[in-house]
């Protein structure tokens, strides 16, 4: 019996993150980096494909499943467990795979992790077809019906649905599934350099295809950067000037605290601020690596008043903690490790930042506030309530935004839809009043 060294290894990164709870890109990364000699570009394609796969459709793979077992998922193995959901997503999902190649292929993996159950396994997948998926269409309840269509927790779909309607929520819930581009931004400070394909904004470039960024000559020598375009929007927005002061709250890892400092042509002084120490160091090897010098790395909670930073800066920027369900499509254990029950608990340390953080704003300045997320509570909410409590005003920005976003506007505060060219986002810009 010869196992497929490829679903090996999805096997066993699956394994990890369903029983573990570790994050599939981590995880991924540790083992692919173990094998790559042993690695085809191809297997490893197809390694990234099997487990982002199946970690973004598991609640429809589960139901899927689950018709044909009379065990129930939870009773099961999580070894087997995991090679059912490979061999289902194969068979569901994956046109250029034979079923019968993904049948024989988990029964023998099967064989080598849980013997016993091997003929299990294979009558269950043996009875999974690809209508199994369409059959989805004929569930009458509609938001039962677009949870398991889109793989989405329940209560994600009804949140979208009380705060977009039915119709816009659904087109939201499928982009979230879509497989994303990679982005990236070109630094400013060095010479432009013919890249992938035109994004919206003018600094970023579309990457197609399944490709190593960070192995690339051109990002090792700073010239780009990964960057989703709805999250360098934040610092394009902001746009400080040359000689500014500029505070990045929450700055790790570095994305938008860099794309500012390459906005200021590298001249004047961003203070980044972070909770943890270790992440810091990745804003200052960002920052290293793409020649910029005018950053200083600060360890510091930003729910914490700093007295001797009142009214010190001429652009804030509070790219706040948030539940990131708008980056669903390029994290998708999100969905599976967040709760109904975090928005409040969030929500409060959002609101705390925005509170404290308003204090450093000279009376001149702006305070942009962004997450990646879609829910109001974290986002229009936030802002309104600030705004009764504190005299500042929110600052028109839709005509800064260039065409090619897709966006809803409200008051002046703009929340970005996902789509299969940029993340979802919520920004809005701040001034006080005078």
């Amino acid at each position: 019996m010869k196992i497929d060294y490829a679903r090996n290894i999805a096997l066993k990164i699956l394994y990890e993150v369903n029983t573990k709870q570790a994050y599939s890109n981590i995880v991924l990364d540790k083992y692919i980096n173990q094998n790559r000699d042993k690695l085809s570009n191809l297997d490893i394609n197809f390694i990234s494909e099997l487990v982002y796969g199946v970690v973004t459709w598991k609640l429809t793979l589960e139901y899927i499943i689950q018709k044909y077992s009379k065990i129930k998922i939870k009773k099961m193995s999580d070894w087997v467990k995991n090679i059912l959901f490979l061999g289902a997503y194969q068979i569901v999902f994956l046109d250029k795979v034979p079923k019968s190649a993904a049948v024989n292929e988990c029964v023998n993996l099967c064989k080598k992790y849980n013997y016993k159950s091997s003929n299990f396994v294979n009558a269950i997948l043996r009875k999974i077809e690809k209508s199994d998926y369409e059959e989805i269409n004929n569930i009458n309840k509609s938001i039962t019906q677009t949870s398991l269509k889109y793989s989405m927790p329940e209560w994600i779909v009804k949140k979208f649905y009380e705060e977009y309607g039915k119709d816009l929520a659904t087109s939201i819930c499928k982009n979230l599934n879509l497989k994303p581009n990679i982005a990236v931004r070109l630094n400013r400070l060095k010479p432009e350099i013919e890249i992938g394909e035109s994004g919206i904004l003018k600094d970023f470039r579309m990457i197609t295809g399944t490709k190593n960024i960070t192995k690339m000559k051109e990002y090792k020598e700073g010239y780009i950067t990964i960057q989703d375009e709805a999250v360098g929007l934040s610092s394009f927005l902001l746009s400080p000037k040359e000689g500014e002061n500029v505070l990045d709250a929450c700055s790790a890892p570095g994305g938008k605290t860099t794309y500012l400092a390459e906005i200021m042509n590298n001249k004047g002084k961003i203070i980044a601020w972070d909770i943890y120490e270790n992440r810091l160091k990745q804003v200052e090897e960002n920052a290293k690596r793409l020649g910029i010098n005018i950053i200083k790395t600060e360890t510091h909670d930003a729910t914490v008043f700093k007295e001797e930073y009142v009214k010190k800066f001429d652009k804030i920027l509070l790219d706040v903690p948030c539940l990131g369900l708008g980056v669903i499509r390029r994290k998708p254990d999100i969905k599976w490790n967040r709760e109904e029950s975090n928005i409040e608990e969030i929500s409060n340390i959002q609101y705390k930042i925005l509170k404290e953080c308003s204090k450093y704003l000279k009376d001149d300045g702006v305070l942009l506030y962004s997450t990646c997320s879609m829910l109001k509570e974290e986002n229009e909410l936030i802002i309104e309530k600030f705004l009764k409590e504190e005299k500042f005003e929110t600052i028109n920005i839709d005509g800064e935004i260039p065409n090619g976003f897709s966006k809803i506007t409200t008051n002046n505060m703009v929340q970005f839809l996902p789509t299969k060219n940029h993340d979802g986002f919520f920004i809005a810009m701040l001034k006080r009043k005078k």
